[in-house]
């Protein structure tokens, strides 16, 4: 008998290059949260310049980026699936980093949103590309610490966002106290700043290999042979009236239906916009989940398997929207802690910059990185491990939360918010591994894409805007800030039925795909 015979596998690992492509990702996700983040540290300077409310900072930090940023990852999604993502990875970096650049010229509310909603077009390239090429260079038992560490970049560049915008701001202010060259003020002068390098990354980017598709796990994975008809086809998806276009070509039921969706979403925003006075906020908060709901339902058409293991899995949704929450108050949190600790505490903006920039950038790369390891370790052994460091990054927040925003000291403050920063981020990296085991190598773009619904409609839409809702009914920031407590008991429920579901969802992923 052969020796060889009957013999397993060896269990492909990742190699040298697999690491310096990882590294490259996570330089470009540094730039992504600087572009994404570097609003905050500027809000104080823009509420005053454009005479705006807490609840208008909120929706630019929050849904006029997070609703463009979720629609357009849905058929980018896709498109990583199906066409070279190293190639769409560098078109989409060259494209947010000219918006946040052209964010420097914006001399109102509506052009500094238009200038944010385009970021978060080109930033929809990023997790889906990155999320399927990290797949695809890494073994599934190193995934979650290799999808971590990639996340680091998150906290990295929100921290860094702080110091550059904060030091770019003083320079110029200083400089030109009157305004400088075209008249820009220092807020403007730092999307310029960090807008422009973004363009030269993107030639790095665009050097790298793409790998097989599919390799790591042994299940080959072909792309569509039209990638490009198929994206604009799920472009249409999403865009009105194109959304009742493709409904009604699927039927009479599917067309009343899609429309039922859209009354009953328009009815919503009408009610909120009278309570609240926010139209750009509501409106486009509506426009999303009507977005959604349409190509979801295009989905389940074009593709059952994938909206099977997607839509159809409580498993993959429970764990979408768990994390989701956890999203809503560190989103928040990031947003807000540099106004709050500029304008409750009193701080400099150069001191906590430096200093909210830093333990940001460390806490969140701590957490990470340990919660990454962690969640690998506890799922070698069971297969909802995971789930229990996500709960971890749900619960152990909310002390840290309660002194943090409730004490007058700048050093508690300080230490408060480093240690809510790392307990939440511990939840990322397993809460990203698990929906990618949930689905078929082919699927892995789109999960991404639906797993940042959650991340993006839920958690960013929804987190610094209603701080600022909150803060302008109340008349206080700190208020506004603590009401973030109040979501962990819906994320807890909806984890532990995640704990339960994940096994039997994971166990059984060809046969309900029917491949």
């Amino acid at each position: 008998m052969n020796d060889q015979e009957g013999a397993t596998p060896a269990e492909p690992k990742a190699s040298g290059y697999s690491w310096y492509v990882l590294s490259v990702l996570v330089v470009v996700y540094i730039l992504n949260f600087i572009d994404r983040q570097i609003v905050s540290i500027l809000a104080v300077d823009i509420k005053r310049n454009l005479n705006l409310t807490d609840a208008d900072m909120g929706f630019l930090g929050g849904a006029a980026f997070a609703v463009f940023y979720a629609l357009f990852g849905i058929p980018l999604g896709r498109l990583a699936d199906n066409w070279n993502r190293v190639r769409l990875l560098s078109i989409g970096l060259a494209l947010w980093s000219t918006m946040t650049a052209l964010s420097g010229f914006a001399r109102n509310q509506l052009t500094l949103s238009l200038a944010r909603m385009g970021v978060g077009v080109g930033e929809a390239t990023a997790s889906p590309t990155a999320y399927s090429l990290i797949s695809d260079y890494f073994p599934k038992k190193q995934r979650a610490t290799a999808l971590a560490i990639y996340s680091s970049g998150l906290y990295l560049g929100g921290g860094v966002s702080l110091f550059i915008g904060a030091k770019v701001v003083q320079a110029w202010n200083n400089s030109y106290p009157g305004g400088g060259p075209l008249g820009l003020v220092g807020w403007q002068a730092a999307f310029l700043v960090v807008g422009i390098p973004g363009l030269l990354l993107a030639l790095w980017v665009a050097s790298l290999r793409e790998p097989l598709r599919g390799a790591m796990d042994g299940v080959a994975s072909p792309s569509s042979p039209r990638p490009f008809a198929d994206f604009f086809a799920d472009l249409s998806t999403i865009i009105p009236p194109f959304t009742v276009l493709g409904a009604a070509r699927r039927g009479p039921v599917a067309l009343a239906i899609n429309l039922a969706a859209a009354a009953f979403l328009v009815g919503f925003a009408w009610i909120m916009i009278r309570l609240t006075g926010n139209l750009p906020q509501w409106s486009a908060v509506a426009l999303g989940y009507y977005a959604v709901f349409s190509w979801a339902s295009s989905l389940r058409s074009k593709d059952p398997a994938t909206f099977k293991l997607i839509w159809g899995t409580p498993a993959f949704i429970c764990t979408t929207l768990g994390y989701g929450l956890v999203s809503l108050t560190a989103y928040a949190l990031g947003f807000w802690s540099p106004p709050y600790a500029e304008t409750v505490l009193g701080l400099p903006k150069a001191e906590l910059a430096f200093v909210l920039g830093g333990s940001g950038a460390v806490s969140g790369f701590l957490g990470v990185i340990i919660g990454g390891r962690v969640a690998d370790a506890l799922r070698a052994r069971f297969p909802a491990g995971r789930i229990l460091v996500i709960l971890f990054g749900v619960v152990t927040p909310i002390i840290p939360i309660w002194i943090g925003y409730t004490t007058e000291s700048a050093v508690l403050f300080y230490v408060m918010n480093f240690l809510a920063g790392m307990f939440g981020a511990t939840a990322l990296g397993a809460a990203a591994a698990t929906t990618q085991d949930l689905v078929l190598p082919r699927m892995r773009g789109t999960a991404t894409a639906s797993f940042f619904l959650g991340t993006t409609l839920v958690g960013l839409s929804f987190g610094p805007y209603m701080v600022g809702q909150i803060s302008d009914l109340a008349g206080d920031l700190r208020t506004g800030i603590l009401s973030l407590i109040g979501v962990a008991p819906i994320a807890v429920v909806l984890l532990l039925y995640a704990y339960r579901a994940v096994p039997k969802a994971e166990a059984t992923l060809s046969a309900r795909a029917g491949e």
